[in-house]
């Protein structure tokens, strides 16, 4: 099997398996009686449903890392605006039902003795212009980062460096009440969607299933890029950047593209995500949550897509199971599993499989070439 037919077999695996979760998942929790072991509880609903969400920003980040050798530590910014978009869509829809019953302002607005609805808010009333900004807002802002960063060749460790300390600025701006985003409380309290209660369970798995799909569709864009000519030029500046430039290819354009769509990626993993959890924070900006989405990556196996998506959702899982056994050694784990991985796997989980695999079939064929075919006598 040829490293492509893999390929092929990994993202059709891939696909229905996501499918069939977005389906089966949420039947099982309104369908299935809850005494049946069928039964899938609202809070594995919510909690894997965050899961996926997670797994689309390791696809995103993995679509410049894995294949552009872009190392961005500012995805969770990206991730944060997006967060931030959906929940200020979320704020608009309480309406006169907050804390200070005003139609207008969210309650943080009326408690710090605002007015007027800042411009920054006006339009969130509709969901269609919530979503534009879902997009709009990452993607101007990585557009506008990467064309000074990637024009004035910044690349390695100093363009991680930079992308850190763009997160970092965003956490420091969004921690102010001026700003009119909430401050250190950030967006909570939200109450529907579409008209839909976001605590009910058929919202719930509503969501999942979103999750799910656009889980699935960013994958297909993912690898529709990498797959194509386009793709292999970003591999052939991953690998030798000065070679490509020397060939006659501009490469900061074929950067500010593909960094551009990761974070508009990016940002819609943040929209599902808030709806989910019921909070936006000036903590999702922090520096540490972009260095865990490398992790993930990481651990599933940069430059494989899939990989980064089964790296995001088996150490979440991890991390949520250990900070309830052992919460005062969950960083020390963390950074352990990181340091095997590096060592041991330094492929993933997902990329040393395929190694292997294709190995077994070299040795397979191999054998079957040197076998001498019996004489007739």
């Amino acid at each position: 099997m040829t490293s492509a037919r893999l390929l092929d077999l990994r993202g059709a695996i891939f696909a229905v398996v996501l499918i069939a979760a977005a389906i089966l998942v949420p039947i099982a929790a309104l369908a299935v009686p809850p005494a049946s072991p069928f039964h899938v509880p609202a809070y594995v609903i919510a909690l894997t449903g965050k899961y996926l969400c997670y797994a689309l920003l390791a696809v995103a980040l993995d679509l410049v890392w894995g294949y552009c050798g872009i190392l961005s530590l500012g995805h969770g910014a990206f991730f944060a605006l997006g967060g931030y978009a959906m929940g200020m869509y979320l704020m608009r829809q309480i309406g006169a039902r907050g804390v200070y019953a005003n139609p207008n302002l969210p309650d943080f607005m009326v408690f710090l003795n605002w007015h007027d609805l800042p411009v920054a808010w006006w339009g969130f009333n509709s969901f269609g212009y919530a979503l534009l900004m879902v997009l709009a807002v990452p993607g101007v802002l990585a557009f506008a980062f990467g064309w000074f960063a990637f024009r004035s060749r910044v690349t390695g460790v100093y363009l991680s460096i930079i992308t850190q300390a763009m997160t970092y600025a965003l956490l420091l701006a969004f921690f102010r009440n001026d700003m009119g985003f909430g401050g250190n409380n950030g967006l909570t309290d939200f109450k529907d969607i579409l008209g839909w209660n976001v605590q009910a369970e058929p919202t719930r798995a509503a969501l999942f299933s979103l999750s799910a799909i656009a889980l699935l569709i960013g994958y297909l864009i993912a690898r529709a890029v990498t797959m194509s000519k386009f793709g292999k030029v970003l591999v052939a500046i991953r690998d030798a950047e000065s070679r490509t430039r020397f060939l006659g290819y501009r490469v900061e354009n074929y950067k500010l593209l593909v960094f551009t769509l990761s974070a508009m990626m990016a940002g819609v993993a943040g929209a599902l995500y808030v709806p989910q959890v019921g909070i936006i924070n000036p903590s999702e900006f922090a520096p540490a949550n972009s260095i865990e989405a490398v992790i993930w990556v990481a651990v599933g196996g940069r430059g494989t897509l899939v990989g980064a998506a089964i790296g995001a959702v088996l150490v979440n899982f991890g991390k949520t199971y250990f900070t309830g056994a052992l919460p005062e050694y969950w960083l020390f784990a963390l950074g352990a599993l990181f340091v095997l991985v590096t060592l041991f796997l330094p492929k993933g989980i997902v990329g040393t499989l395929g190694q292997l695999f294709a190995r077994e079939r070299r040795a397979a064929v191999g054998a079957r070439g040197n076998r001498v075919p019996a004489v007739a006598e």
